[in-house]
């Protein structure tokens, strides 16, 4: 009976896992048909769309995005040092937390607490006009970019680097510490080779989130001069309907990250942490006084580099009418809708990543799996990074021109942002729950058949508690990424479907600061808890670094 059982539930678990799977292909291929086969008589032809204008907007995206990488590196690796080499201090636990906060903060709030300590009325910019400095630092522009895509990649470079360094055998350390060697030596020949070998995943990961960067630039841009890809889409579609200029930027943009995923997979050498014999890891060097100024010096401004944004937004909303603002239909109208649309795409992005993994691993559980087994896991296996190659607003467009004939592509909206919102988060909570039900898996697999337990009574007694952690970590992580999300509601936000990220940059918009601070403090908090209910907080910096090198 059991076994019979097991039989049912492969074939209905390789059904769903297809269906799942094809649905996704599905979502996608129709999107980028759109954008292939748009024709409309009197639009351009390929050699006018790209232009002066889209080739300077290319310019500008990888330039940005290389200097974001480099800099996010740069001033990772000391603070991962430092953080490696002061193991035991007061709230290092609470400081390694800290980095994850920028992972679950929504641009917009972001964008809003830097404008706090980098603009022209900031603190840094007010201290500096004291001492007799002319406002030198300007948040807008590329400077602006750069600050905020640094804030935003350097704490999540920093914690894979820290993981790379916790995990160099003992053994190493004992030789360093018996050879005398000094700081640069100890560089040189340990920590450097751990951090080498991570370096082009990680490069490939923020240069990948850099170039697709849409909020941060649409927000701290400045103007066309310092235009994205994405933002340039957004442009075309919004306020030019410029279909032709759309369709070969979001082609320009598929051509760009496709090339870059497919880099990273050729540069990413294999993981290797080094050999040991499992010594308990005891570092001898930065015991010194010089030692731990250098390394508290660098954590110090590290947190401060984050915390003070994040303050400036706790200090401007409690500044604002809290109260009004909540009492606002139109507030409470966008905060509802937010709520709705990110527990419905990420109800389905757990749901999907979930019967996925489970089809996957029904169809490589036999001893001699089938050509189509074995092709349903790798499309399985593949559809998680596939999703990274068209960003959001690409997929707006291209199901913006596919609906356009049907009518008001209004009515659509809703349901058009949960499935690519869902599809965003798609990636990262794959990554949590694989190796969670891989496990699982392994340990009640064999227990279920023998007892005959199957479908909901297996799921009540067996999967529940084994997989109610991750799952609720999955779902509050896609929850999060969907609620702060403004690059699909941009291409379909109306009166009608007002979220409140696209409420917030209304408000920014229209110079009404005041309140858009205090809606940045209640979608920063509620993005903070959902964030936070997913402990543990490095699983979410995990997934994000298995996507470019899995």
């Amino acid at each position: 009976m059991g076994i019979m059982i097991n039989r049912i539930e492969r074939r209905l678990t390789l059904t769903a896992g297809a269906f799942c799977l094809g649905g996704i292909v599905l979502f996608v291929c129709l999107a980028a048909a759109a954008l292939l086969a748009f024709d409309e008589p009197g639009s351009a032809n390929g050699g006018v769309v790209f232009d002066a204008y889209v080739w300077r907007v290319a310019r500008f995206t990888l330039l940005q995005a290389s200097l974001s990488t480099v800099l996010s590196i740069a001033f990772a690796i000391p603070v991962a040092r430092a953080l490696a080499r002061q193991a035991v201090f007061p709230g290092r636990v609470w400081i390694i937390r800290l980095m994850a906060l920028p992972l679950g903060l929504p641009a917009l709030v972001a964008a809003l607490g830097l404008i706090g300590v980098w603009g022209r009325q900031g603190v840094l910019n007010t201290a500096l006009v004291v001492v007799g400095v002319d406002q030198p630092v300007s948040i807008y522009g590329l400077s602006g970019i750069l600050i905020a895509h640094v804030f935003f990649n350097m704490p999540l470079a920093a914690r894979l680097m820290l993981g790379g360094l916790e995990r160099i055998p003992g053994e190493y350390w004992l030789v360093g510490a018996n050879l005398g060697m000094r700081p640069v030596s100890i560089f040189r020949f340990i920590e450097w080779p751990a951090i080498r070998g991570l370096l082009p995943g990680i490069a490939g990961l923020i240069f990948m989130l850099c170039a697709t960067s849409f909020t941060l630039v649409l927000t701290l841009g400045g103007g066309p001069a310092a235009s994205t890809i994405e933002v340039a889409i957004y442009q075309a579609l919004r306020f030019d309907f410029d279909p032709p200029r759309a369709i070969a930027l979001a082609l320009l943009q598929i051509s760009v990250t496709a090339a870059l995923l497919i880099a990273i997979r050729l540069l990413t050498p294999a993981a290797d942490d080094g050999h040991g014999g499992g010594r308990k890891v005891r570092r001898f060097d930065g015991r010194n006084g010089s030692g731990r100024v250098g390394d508290g010096l660098v954590i110090v401004l590290a947190v401060l580099f984050l915390v003070l944004p994040l303050g400036s937004v706790v200090s401007s909303g409690l500044r604002a009418d809290l109260v009004r603002l909540a009492s606002d239909p139109m507030v409470q109208r966008a905060l509802l809708t937010s709520v709705v649309i990110a527990l419905a795409s990420g109800l389905l992005c757990v749901l999907a990543a979930a019967l996925m993994i489970r089809a996957r691993q029904a169809a490589l559980s036999s001893r001699r799996p089938t050509a189509a087994g074995r092709g349903l896991a790798a499309g399985i296996a593949a559809s998680a990074s596939l999703v990274l190659l068209v960003p959001p607003v690409v997929l707006g467009a291209g199901w913006f021109l596919l609906l356009r004939p049907l009518g008001d592509v209004a009515r659509f909206a809703p349901l058009l942002v949960i499935l690519i919102n869902m599809l965003m988060a798609l990636p990262f909570v794959y990554r949590v729950l694989e190796p969670a039900m891989a496990t699982h898996t392994a340990r009640t697999a064999k227990l279920a058949v023998s007892l005959g337990l199957g479908g909901w009574y297996r799921w009540r007694l067996i999967d529940w508690p084994g997989l109610r952690r991750p799952l609720l970590m999955a779902l509050s992580f896609a929850c999060a990424l969907s609620l702060g999300d403004l690059g699909a509601v941009a291409l379909f936000g109306s009166q009608d479907m007002v979220t409140l990220p696209w409420l917030l940059y209304s408000r920014m918009a229209g110079y009404r600061s005041t309140d858009a601070a205090g809606l940045a403090l209640f979608l920063g908090l509620v993005c903070l808890v959902l964030t936070i209910a997913g402990t543990p907080q490095a699983a979410a910096d995990d997934a994000r670094s298995k996507d470019v090198t899995a």
